[in-house]
């Protein structure tokens, strides 16, 4: 299929690794044109270049989401070597490594961890918004979490912000979708990244279970049953996360909007 995205220009945040780095891949094999960010601009010029290296449009740009002037700042140099940004996903965030409980989490970390996900992806967002509204056509899609519809006991700060992030959504989709801009997010939920394979083959070895050095397909068969019931039986793909972007910043998407698409393997059992 077609996706319609050639000489589309989209700025996917926090791209300079994991998820990020998939999306900006998936849109530069569609033919758009990816700018990539990082806090670290080496590490997104080395995906912008790998993007490059692959037939690909790219640009880097560099910047502390959680700081108003430096979001000005990335966005008028992505401006600048790109052009008006027609695509926005918001990925970047997380959850920081918290592994605060119920008993020792404090007002600061929420703070922080709020800042860190839904002020950031507000800072850039509301200043390409009316860009988009002018111009009659743009997407924005959130990089949220099962976490929000289904949190665990620990990290109740980022359950709580990706749920801020679900209900963003929906709110703006509604501001603006007589402008002919989308509004959606996506729920990854347990997904083969490189901080997860490192907790895999920890936990793999510590249980004897496999060797730590095993095929990944050793551990996931030994370790995914301890750490989620997944009815498909795997962890997700990044690339499986970064397909459905592509799909949703798509023309062929124009009529779905305030959705939150779960990519989990079947994992919440609800609709």
């Amino acid at each position: 299929m077609d996706l319609q995205l050639d000489g589309k220009k989209a700025l996917v945040t926090g791209s300079s690794k994991g998820i990020g780095e998939a999306i900006a891949h998936a849109l530069a094999r569609e033919k758009a044109i990816v700018v990539v960010h990082g806090r670290d601009r080496a590490q997104a010029e080395r995906v912008a270049h790998a993007v490059i290296a692959q037939g690909g449009r790219a640009h880097a740009v560099a910047g502390d989401l959680t700081r108003d002037d430096e979001v000005q700042r990335l966005i008028e140099e992505a401006e600048e070597q790109a052009g008006a940004i027609d695509i926005l996903v918001n990925n970047a965030g997380g959850s920081g490594g918290s592994r605060e409980s119920w008993i020792d989490t404090q007002p600061a970390s929420w703070a922080t961890a709020y800042d860190r996900n839904v002020l950031a992806a507000l800072r850039v967002t509301t200043r390409l918004l009316t860009k988009m509204q002018q111009a009659r056509w743009g997407r924005v899609i959130n990089i949220s979490s099962l976490a929000a519809m289904m949190p665990p006991p620990s990290a109740p700060d980022y359950s709580a912000c990706k749920a801020a992030m679900n209900a963003m959504t929906v709110s703006m989709a509604k501001a603006v979708a007589a402008d002919g801009v989308t509004v959606n997010a996506i729920s990854p939920g347990t997904i083969h990244s490189s901080t997860l394979d490192a907790r895999f083959r920890e936990a793999a070895a510590q249980g004897g279970m496999a060797d730590e050095d095993a095929p990944w397909e050793e551990i996931e068969r030994a370790v995914l049953p301890i750490f989620a019931q997944v009815p498909v039986g795997r962890v997700g793909r990044l690339e499986e996360i970064a397909d459905a972007v592509a799909f949703l910043a798509s023309p062929v998407a124009g009529y779905i909007t305030g959705t939150n698409i779960r990519i989990d393997g079947g994992l919440l059992p609800s609709l």
